[in-house]
């Protein structure tokens, strides 16, 4: 059998912990932390769009523009 390196030793722990224990609810921390790791995400995604995100926007603010 081949020897599998020690991430992958901790990452099936991990994922055998998570899967085998009874969780009940999730607490404050991961709580936290997953609404942490949906900021980044949104953030990294606005800051990789956002050339496109203002393009749109000034493309739609001409194409509604009324006249007073």
């Amino acid at each position: 059998m081949a020897l599998r390196p020690c991430g992958a030793i901790m990452m099936g722990r991990f994922l055998r912990r998570l899967l085998v224990q009874d969780s009940r609810g999730a607490t404050v921390v991961e709580l936290g932390f997953l609404v942490a790791l949906i900021a980044v995400a949104i953030i990294g995604s606005l800051h990789t769009f956002s050339n496109q995100i203002n393009g749109a926007f000034f493309a739609l603010s001409n194409t509604i523009h009324v006249e007073p």
